[in-house]
């Protein structure tokens, strides 16, 4: 297999993967490994993947801050979808933990009016989600507020979070890989995040498939940490496969 044709089989893999490895690509074209770097970095500087870590991937993995009016326009179905089935884990009598972000606010909105639950949250687009709502009593934490979130963090925020003790965490994230784990963009946030998981019995992760291999500045947890993921039909089948193995239990939303 000449250099072109392994050009087109690494891209091909990627377009069916969404990420590709050294070791495995090494091992599927029999050559070795500093081979297949040197395949990626020409195909890096012709701008059609990107390196990290031993691995490729199509897009950058990095993600930047974005203000939430700007990620409510994006997946706007998918995130739907993910909230009405995370909806329905919610029991009645449940004290549960909403973080910020658009899919957890999908999820408030979701959330049926006949359920009786407290709900702590620190989004304050979370609480005005759910003011209306007749049966849900809302914890309101305190702190700074991060305008391009809704959200509040700071020390103030984790004090509180202390005197609870909470069925669900409901999270949402910028970025999910399955080696470096669970971010956000703001590195107040992922420490409140952090925090967050430390008060509650099962974490559950709510991010559309566009989340995957992607990376935040501020890391928030090991994958290991989490119970569940709930996405849609277009993560890759690659992290669906490594989160499971990790004992994440991850659900599809149809």
């Amino acid at each position: 297999m000449n250099i072109a044709e392994r050009h087109k089989f690494i891209l091909d893999k990627l377009k069916e993967a969404g990420i590709v490895s050294v070791a495995e690509l090494s091992k599927a074209l029999d050559v070795t490994m500093v081979t297949i770097r040197k395949d990626l970095k020409l195909l890096e500087d012709r701008k059609l993947l990107f390196r990290s870590h031993g691995s490729a991937t199509p897009t950058s993995p990095y993600v930047n801050d974005k203000p939430v009016d700007e990620k409510k326009l994006v997946m706007v179905s998918e995130k739907d979808k993910i909230a009405r089935l995370a909806a329905e884990l919610i029991e009645d009598d449940d004290a549960i933990i909403i973080g910020s972000g658009t899919s957890v606010t999908a999820l408030a909105r979701a959330i049926p009016n006949q359920k009786k639950v407290t709900v702590l949250t620190a989004a304050l687009n979370v609480t005005l989600a759910l003011m209306e709502h007749p049966n849900i009593e809302i914890v309101q934490l305190g702190g700074i507020v991060r305008k391009s979130s809704s959200s509040v963090v700071g020390h103030y925020a984790e004090e509180m979070l202390a005197s609870f003790s909470c069925s669900k965490l409901f999270l949402g994230a910028d970025g999910i890989s399955p080696d470096f784990g669970l971010t956000t963009s703001n590195m107040m946030e992922a420490h409140l995040n952090t925090k967050m998981i430390k008060s509650v019995q099962k974490v559950i992760v709510l991010a559309d498939s566009s989340k995957f291999g992607r990376k935040g500045f501020g890391k928030v947890c090991d994958v290991d940490d989490l119970d569940m993921v709930i996405t849609d039909a277009g993560i890759p089948d690659i992290y669906r496969i490594k989160l499971e193995e990790r004992g994440v239990e991850v659900l599809i939303a149809e």
